[in-house]
C-alpha cells in the first residue's frame, strides 16, 4: 500500500469529473486500498478518489470511531434522498476549513464493492453527509462550492496564504 499526495483546493482537477469503472480488478482494489491507507493517514473520514488525481468513481468512507467500518464503493450513485439536515463539513482537500453546508438526511447508495459485486444500503446522519460529499468529489465539486462568493474567495486566499508559508 502507499499513501497518495491530496489535491488541495483550489487545484482545478478537483472540478473534474470522474469516469465510471469498467472492470472491478486488481488495479481498482489497490486503489481503494491505497485511499483507505491515506484517508486513515490524513486523518479522513472519507476520500474519493478525484482528490487523489485519479478520475474514476471511487470513494472510501469510514465515519467508525475505531476504523472498522470501512466502506469501499465503487460507481456509486444515490438512487434516493429523503429530508433534510445542516452538518459542519470539513474537507481533506480544504485542509483547516469547516463550514455549514445542507444535505438530505437519508439516502439510498448502489455501488459495486471491491469483489465487484453490486450492493445497496441506506444512510442516515453523518454517513448520509460523507457519502453526498464524496460523490459530489467524484462530479468535480468540492464543499465549498456550496457557500457565498464571499466565504469562497476568503477560503481561497486563507489556503492561498497557508501555502505560501509552507513553502
Amino acid at each position: 500500500m502507499a499513501l497518495l499526495p491530496i489535491l488541495r483546493y483550489p487545484d482545478p482537477r478537483l472540478h473534474t469529473r470522474a469516469t465510471q469503472v469498467v472492470e472491478v480488478n486488481d488495479e481498482i482494489r489497490k486503489l481503494v486500498n491505497d485511499m483507505a491507507e491515506t484517508m486513515y493517514e490524513a486523518p479522513g473520514i472519507g476520500l474519493a478518489a478525484t482528490q487523489v488525481d485519479v478520475h474514476k468513481r471511487v470513494v472510501v468512507i469510514d465515519v467508525s470511531e475505531d476504523k472498522s467500518g470501512l466502506l469501499a464503493l465503487i460507481n456509486p450513485e444515490i438512487i434516493a434522498r429523503s429530508g433534510e439536515q445542516v452538518c459542519e463539513e470539513g474537507c481533506l482537500s480544504v485542509p483547516g476549513i469547516y463550514d455549514k453546508v445542507a444535505r438530505a438526511e437519508q439516502v439510498r447508495v448502489r455501488a459495486l464493492n471491491p469483489k465487484g459485486e453490486t450492493i445497496e444500503f441506506d444512510a442516515d446522519g453523518l454517513l448520509a453527509v460523507c457519502v453526498q460529499h464524496e460523490l459530489d468529489h467524484l462530479d468535480g465539486k468540492v464543499f465549498v462550492e456550496y457557500l457565498s462568493q464571499l466565504k469562497q474567495t476568503r477560503i481561497k486566499g486563507k489556503l492561498a496564504k497557508k501555502a505560501r508559508i509552507t513553502a
